[in-house]
């Protein structure tokens, strides 16, 4: 599984400095460009694994841009340019520093906190009764703080962000009212494909002008879990798993493997052939998401592949 990019170490015109995340490493040029590159590392848990999945990168950078033309209508984003398939472009933004989870249906997370007895999450009560998987009343607001590689995002409230100063009530009503209104054009979105979109989380920055912008990935499978909505009423009355496309089936190989990324757990071994069927696993879930069928970048060297196209992108060519 060579033909993966884990990590990069470029060096652009105008480069001032590198930020990598879990998954994207992000260069800050002068003039307040970023280059964000999507790599092929899985992260679960907020652990990163071992070895890369082909094609995930690009897959990621692909529904995001897609999905951002998607709904630039309602909110503003980041975005100028994707010179290369694993390469998004645009204004550097200084980000808030939670991520903005909004959830409809009670799954992953929300129900493993409410099948330990939580009732409340992040400041937001739910409802008794409720069964793994069905709908809210409402979506509901579970934002987490941002977490630095390796370590563990956390939930928390809107009156402890408030309070402890990390976003001003001003800009966060704002963050609300964007991810609200993501939330229901994603929906509608993923509805003509035949799919719910069960939750999701979004981020922010503000550029240096002042304006909050959604920045990042939008409605990928790593960022997003979708039901089929085929079935889903069926499965719900007989108490059946839904069918899922999201990075769920990555986290429950995990705990069937003993590991949730918890203190002394160590991450199961992942053979090629199993890399080779998440990878399978991705390119279905983009199609069942854009709707299109996925075209497969050139991995020979994907190294030398994205600097040529973000250079040619930078000299104007």
């Amino acid at each position: 599984m060579s033909n993966t990019i884990i990590d990069t170490n470029f060096n652009f015109p105008g480069q001032q400095e590198v930020y990598k995340g879990k998954v994207r490493e992000v260069y800050r040029l002068e003039n307040d460009v970023l280059v964000m590159v999507a790599t092929d590392r899985l992260s679960a848990f907020d652990v990163v694994m071992p070895k890369g999945i082909p094609y995930k990168g690009q897959i990621l950078n692909q529904i995001a841009t897609k999905m951002m033309a998607d709904t630039a209508d309602i909110v503003p984003n980041w975005l100028t340019a994707t010179p290369d398939p694993n390469v998004a472009v645009g204004y550097a933004c200084e980000p808030f520093k939670v991520e903005m989870v909004i959830r409809g249906y009670m799954s992953g997370h929300a129900a493993r906190e409410y099948k330990a007895g939580k009732r409340v999450l992040c400041g937001v009560a739910m409802p008794e009764g409720m069964k793994e998987n069905d709908k809210f009343p409402e979506p509901i607001l579970t934002p987490a703080t941002k977490a630095e590689m390796g370590d563990h995002d956390e939930d928390i409230s809107r009156e402890d962000i408030l309070k402890r100063g990390i976003v001003s009530e001003e800009d966060y009503l704002i963050l609300e009212e964007y991810t609200k209104a993501l939330f229901q054009r994603g929906t509608e979105i993923a509805a003509k494909r035949g799919l719910i979109l069960v939750d999701t989380k979004y981020e922010f920055g503000k550029t240096s002008d002042g304006k909050i912008v959604l920045i990042d990935e939008i409605h990928t499978p790593d960022s997003s879990r979708y039901f089929y909505a085929d079935g889903y009423q069926e499965r719900q009355a007989k108490g059946e798993a839904q069918k899922q496309l999201s990075k769920e089936f990555v986290r429950q190989w995990l705990i069937s493997n003993n590991f949730q990324g918890l203190e002394g757990q160590t991450v199961p071994e992942m053979t090629d052939e199993y890399i080779t069927s998440v990878s399978e696993r991705y390119i279905e879930l983009y199609e069942n998401i854009t709707g299109e069928k996925f075209v497969k970048a050139d991995i020979s060297d994907i190294q030398r592949r994205i600097e040529t196209n973000v250079l040619s992108h930078l000299n104007g060519k």
